[in-house]
């Protein structure tokens, strides 16, 4: 309940609350009634919601804008009846001024679909509100985009299964009632970090949900929850992404976010996890010959013990503009590592590493870093994250990844930098010394390390350089060269030689 509290109050900072009207926001069961009536505005206001279709990829263009019933405007700004045509949702605004990314956005997809109509749903007076205002608001608004799609719909050639709409945070929800609303089935709807205050509870037909089009697909990268998220944390769509398990992106401060929540303030660091959605899409648009792949997985932790690199049975997808309709999916939660920039591609890789201990020190948590060398480039020494603990005599599977192209892998490097630092390990260490003096070196040993590479699906197996030496000690490395395609050796065929 004070975690709980804590982010409550941060929340009211971020979404200009005055001091002490905490009470102003509503629990999440009662929204439905509530939307019946916008708050946000006077009674006598109507909803202000403009439709303008950008047709430049200058900032200052003022764009055109269409008018319900007009279809004179259709003509003189250009609409192109049997092209695609995206419709760019905004979300919740301080500063009541469309931001930077929004530009960016529309930019990319000019650059990607040169014929397509490009329209930004600017509901900025619904939007520039307290928090919980904007959140009634957003039924209004999605009606006004179904409506705009219903007349469309009334004009030859022009087809829902064209519409893309994408919805940046509390826009994402905005997408779904249009979704819901509209006279027919939209094509897609992309939810870029959808709003998580208010709506992780709440009924699928008061926020996106897979339901409110033909392929729904979403990107979680600010997830982070002391009782409740910024970003929405349950899955949402079809496929939902987590980029770096969707609570903390690289390059983003992240360290510093959690001090901030503290403080009641939003930082620059905050606005960059919640932002990347959108660049991450950006990326997918501009980067098409670097897509990043995303695997499925029932949670983070299997994701970062590389458990979940197949692509068997539609396990993986592309991400952004690029992800593929699965069919009969719903709620798939996928993974993927990122680059802190564009692009953000990355090189997973699943390692398999049979460890033996002959010397019955069970206690012994060693830290493994890797080092892969390929026919491009070699990448850098990498730790082998434990996300439980090293198991001897069984086969342990790690994730890495790595942000050059290495090529063909060629050989590995494995080293033993020593303990790990945890007070557990710490008095394991003490233990043994004081259990074992006069036997104080520890020695494992590695005959193989089996790799897959995510984005190829290749298997490889590397083979220790001298196989009469597979010993390996603290501040020692071991050398291991690829062997075969492939996983399985000759003349392997019991399930234990299999993991060996």
């Amino acid at each position: 309940m004070r975690n709980r509290a804590l982010l409550l109050y941060f929340w009211s900072v971020y979404c200009c609350f005055p001091a002490g009207s905490l009470t102003t926001l509503r629990p999440q069961g009662s929204l439905r009634d509530e939307y019946h009536k916008p708050t946000g505005v006077r009674a006598s206001a109507k909803p202000s919601v403009a439709f303008n279709i950008r047709t430049s990829k200058d900032p200052e263009h003022e764009g055109c804008n269409l008018a319900l019933g007009n279809s004179q405007l259709l003509e003189d700004c250009g609409f192109n009846m049997t092209a695609k045509t995206f419709f760019i949702i905004h979300g919740w605004t301080m500063s009541g001024m469309l931001e930077k990314w929004l530009y960016k956005l529309v930019s990319a997809l000019q650059t990607r679909e040169r014929d397509a109509n490009i329209v930004v749903v600017d509901w900025l007076p619904l939007a520039h509100q307290l928090y919980s205002d904007a959140v009634n608001n957003i039924k209004v608004v999605g009606q006004r985009v179904a409506g705009m799609l219903d007349w469309l719909q009334e004009k030859e050639e022009f087809s829902l299964a064209n519409v893309h709409l994408i919805g940046y945070s509390l826009g994402a929800h905005v997408a779904g009632y249009a979704g819901n609303f509209v006279k027919g089935t939209l094509g897609r709807i992309t939810g870029l970090d959808p709003a998580g205050p208010l709506f992780e509870k709440v009924d699928d037909d008061e926020r996106l949900s897979p339901d409110d089009a033909d392929f729904v697909d979403v990107l979680h990268t600010f997830t982070i929850s002391l009782g409740m998220s910024i970003g929405i944390l349950r899955p949402v769509g079809h496929i939902d992404i987590y980029p770096n398990g969707g609570d903390s992106q690289p390059g983003c401060g992240s360290s510093d976010v959690l001090a901030s929540l503290a403080l009641g303030m939003i930082t620059e660091a905050a606005k960059c996890e919640h932002e990347r959605s959108v660049h991450l899409f950006v990326d997918s648009l501009l980067n098409q010959d670097k897509p990043s792949f995303a695997f499925q997985c029932t949670d983070p932790n299997r994701f970062q013990k590389g458990i979940c690199l197949s692509c068997r049975k539609n396990r993986c997808n592309s991400i952004g503009y690029n992800a593929k309709k699965m069919r009969k999916k719903r709620n798939s939660k996928m993974y993927l590592k990122t680059r802190a920039g564009m692009p953000f591609r990355v090189n997973h890789y699943q390692m398999k590493i049979h460890i033996f201990n002959y010397k019955s020190n069970r206690n012994i948590q060693p830290v493994l870093n890797v080092t892969l060398y390929g026919t491009n480039a070699d990448s850098q020494s990498m730790s082998l994250k434990v996300v439980e603990k090293i198991w001897l005599n069984a086969t342990n599977t790690f994730l890495v990844y790595t942000e050059e192209d290495l090529g063909d892998l060629l050989k590995i490097k494995l080293t033993w930098q020593g303990i790990s630092g945890s007070w557990y390990n710490l008095f394991n260490e003490i233990y043994t010394l004081l259990s074992q003096p006069r036997n104080p070196s520890r020695e494992l040993h590695v005959r193989r390390i089996r790799v897959k590479s995510g984005e190829t699906q290749r298997k490889m197996t590397f083979c220790a350089q001298d196989p009469k030496q597979t010993s390996i000690s603290p501040g020692q490395e071991l050398w291991f060269h690829k062997c075969r395609d492939g996983w399985r050796m000759k003349n392997e065929t019991s399930p234990f030689l299999e993991l060996a």
